[in-house]
This record gives C-alpha cells, sequence and structure tokens, in this order.
C-alpha cells in the first residue's frame, strides 16, 4: 500500500498550524491560551516578604513569594541586581511558594520576575524593583602586578584587604575573584596566607596571551556582615617566552626565546656555604645600578667574606638579594668555578645583554647546584616549583562539593578574556 498521501497530508497539516502561529496537536482544534496571548497582571495573585522601592531591605533575610489563596500557582521567579548577578532560589512543588537559597548583595537594586498561571492555566506576570541596605564592612582585592608586558612566568596576586580564615568564606571570594585570558588556558588560584592569593595557568602563559583579572565581590556577602566592596581590574600582556637556564654544575646559562636558544654565557654562582638556590625564579626587578654588601645576607662586617661593591646590570630573581649581573671580578672564574655569595656572575658585557634581553615575569631556572630549593612564597615568585596537582590544594574550591565550588568554578578557570 502507498504511504505517501497520508504522509503529504501530515506534512500539509503542521505547516498550516505554524502558518496560522496557532499550537494545535496533528490537526486538532487550537489551544485556548495561544503563546501570543499578552499574561494578565498578577499583582492579586502573589504577595512578597518586601515593597516594591524599598530601600531598606535586609540582604541577610531570605526573600520569599506567596501565591495567594486557590487564586493559582507561581510557575517561575527570576531575580537579577544590576550587576546580571541571578539570585538562586527553589520553587516548592505545588507552586505556592518560592524562597531564595543564597544571600542578596548588599547595596544593590534588583528586579524580581515572577510568573504565574491561574486555574484556567492562563499566564500571569508581576514585576517587583527593590533595592538592599548597604554594608558596613566591605572586602577588597588588590590585583598585582601593575599593569604592562611580562613574561610568561608572571603569577597573578590578589592581596585583600582584611583576613579571610573561614574555608566557606574562601569560596566565596574565590568565586567571585576571576581570571581571563586569550588564548583561554586552565589556571587556578592558591592562598598564600589569610589575606594573599597568587594565580597561575597550569603551565606558563602562552606567547602573546592577554591576561585579565576582575572581582565579582562587590555587594556579595562573604561572612557574617562583612561584603564584598568595589576592585579595580587588572589588565596584561605576556611578552616572548625567555627561559634563562643555569647549569651551576657547568657553569654556564643557556638562555632561549620561544624554545630558540638565543645566548649560551659562562657564569659563577654561589661557592659552598653561599650555595645558589635550585628551581625555578620569576624576574621581579631590573637595577642598572645597586650597592651589594655583605651584611645584607648575614655576613659580619670586617670578616673574611665580607664585601661591599658597586654592583651593575642587576636584574633582581628574590626579595632576600639574589641576582643575575656584571661580576668583573670573577671573570677568570667564570665559566669553570663558583665563587659567589649566592648571585650568578657574568662579565659586564653579558649582563647588560641579559638586563636588556629580559623583564619582569620572565623564567631563570638554576640546576645543579648544592644549594636548597627556591622558596614557594616569601621570597619571590617560586610558584612554579609546585606540582599542578600540589598547587590545586591550595585552592579552596579543591575537594568542594559542585554546590560548595559554585556553578562557575570551572568555568572560572577556563574563561576568555573579555
Amino acid at each position: 500500500m502507498n504511504h505517501t498521501p497520508h504522509f503529504r497530508t501530515v506534512v500539509s497539516c503542521i505547516v498550516l498550524a505554524v502558518t496560522l502561529g496557532t499550537v494545535a496537536t496533528a490537526c486538532g482544534e487550537p489551544d485556548e491560551h495561544p503563546l501570543s496571548a499578552q499574561p494578565f497582571d498578577a499583582a492579586g495573585q502573589v504577595s512578597f516578604n518586601t515593597k516594591a522601592g524599598s530601600s531598606t531591605v535586609d540582604p541577610d533575610k531570605p526573600l520569599e513569594v506567596t501565591a495567594k489563596g486557590d487564586s493559582g500557582r507561581i510557575t517561575d521567579v527570576t531575580v537579577t541586581d544590576d550587576a546580571g548577578r541571578r539570585l538562586a532560589g527553589e520553587l516548592s512543588a505545588d507552586g505556592v511558594r518560592w524562597r531564595s537559597t543564597a544571600p542578596l548583595a548588599a547595596g544593590a537594586r534588583y528586579t524580581m520576575r515572577v510568573s504565574t498561571e491561574d486555574e484556567d492555566g492562563a499566564p500571569g506576570v508581576r514585576v517587583l524593583h527593590f533595592e538592599t541596605t548597604p554594608a558596613k564592612r566591605f572586602l577588597t582585592a588588590e590585583f598585582g602586578p601593575e599593569p604592562g608586558t611580562y613574561g610568561v612566568g608572571q603569577p597573578i596576586t590578589a592581596k585583600l584587604s582584611m583576613a579571610v580564615k573561614d574555608k566557606k568564606a574562601r569560596r566565596v571570594v574565590e568565586r567571585a575573584l576571576k581570571v581571563g585570558s586569550k588564548p583561554a588556558v586552565e589556571g587556578s588560584w592558591y592562598w598564600v596566607d589569610d589575606k594573599l592569593l597568587h594565580y597561575r595557568p597550569k603551565e606558563y602563559w602562552p606567547a602573546g596571551t592577554t591576561v585579565t583579572a576582575s572581582s565579582n565581590l562587590q555587594g556579595v556577602k562573604v561572612a557574617g556582615k562583612l561584603y564584598g566592596g568595589s576592585s579595580k581590574s587588572l589588565k596584561l600582556t605576556i611578552g616572548d617566552r625567555i627561559e634563562a637556564i643555569t647549569d651551576a654544575g657547568s657553569h654556564s646559562m643557556t638562555v632561549k626565546r620561544n624554545g630558540e636558544v638565543i645566548n649560551t654565557i659562562p657564569v659563577t654562582t654561589g661557592k659552598p656555604g653561599f650555595d645558589t638556590r635550585n628551581g625555578v625564579k620569576v624576574v621581579l626587578a631590573k637595577e642598572q645600578f645597586v650597592r651589594m654588601r655583605g651584611t645584607s645576607i648575614g655576613i659580619a662586617e670586617g670578616s673574611s667574606e665580607s664585601y661591599d661593591l658597586p654592583v651593575y646590570w642587576a636584574t633582581r630573581v628574590t626579595w632576600s638579594g639574589e641576582y643575575v649581573h656584571a661580576a668583573p671580578w670573577s671573570v677568570g672564574s667564570q665559566g669553570s668555578a663558583n665563587v659567589s655569595h649566592g648571585c650568578t656572575g657574568m662579565s659586564t658585557s653579558n649582563a647588560e645583554w641579559f638586563f636588556e634581553t629580559v623583564r619582569p615575569g620572565d623564567i631563570v631556572k638554576v640546576v645543579n647546584s648544592f644549594g636548597n630549593m627556591m622558596d614557594t612564597f616569601g621570597n619571590g615568585f617560586g610558584d612554579w616549583n609546585l606540582s599542578w596537582e600540589k598547587w590545586r590544594e591550595g585552592s579552596a574550591l579543591s575537594g568542594a562539593t559542585p554546590e560548595e565550588a559554585g556553578p562557575s568554578a570551572t568555568a572560572a578557570r577556563l574563561r576568555p578574556a573579555v
């Protein structure tokens, strides 16, 4: 039997229904409430525990909407502040009550849209505007470093205006501190202490990356009566991938740009008792001239190890005084012996070239020294000496349930720059 005519009849019926803008089941009667129907004003159908236009709504109290009597039910509620943040809430199965399940932001203006339907299924809507009272205590974040162009090893820092110790509060803060990049890369925050966080990607930043850091904390409840305040955003660019690898055993430094060797320099590193730290360091600053004194690293004045020298073309890699610098007094040992007090010394011409080639954020790695490993924090940026697994453990969101981590936790780590 040929079924083609029947098939064409059904298709024609569907096309007709779409053309007429009428919702129908097959070729049956049209719905009594077409989608084009305008919702009625549901003001008499629902009640709120706040008043429209109010500026005294307490952000610490949950928001509630209730359906009145037997006149219908609530079908949907959306509550959004002026920053575009949507308030989480829960609607009862019978559509009688909706209640917020997350804190309101302080000092924010909200729009609440309540959708309903009456006993006959006709749609209704009620829109309410209100404001919450401002907070009296604010937590802000100061991002670092200063805007500019940096090397591929540069971490992002966030210094908080006050200490945050509670783990739940730390999760709130960390969810609100956003780092994005173009191209997008995976990264994570690490809580160095109660007031300082560092952010780094899983691998070094790709050369040419644009990085942004911003805070969505404003108005967000952190803990108790503490709310987030306004924080200035940050934008960085990442330059070429410059890596300087110093081999203390062979007394040489190999400098690479984007993976290609551009120079090999004879050097001297720390002698026994003053061994140069192993591991990855990040260029902190460049000083064309600095006066170096042994007393700054604990050497008693007048001792056999005492020194007081004018030093040129000094590239700083630790706050305690480790540099890559010109050391014309040790040229005879450069490439053959380690005779410094911990710095990496080279000829004046090589030090000037290195100084002009690198920028803050570039990588300086020392291998095969008898020194200790570079500290992870506190003496510069030793962030890259932690494995990615250990780094992730420093996040307040590590090990959190999806509800604790928040819906945007994963997205935040993969977020592209705006």
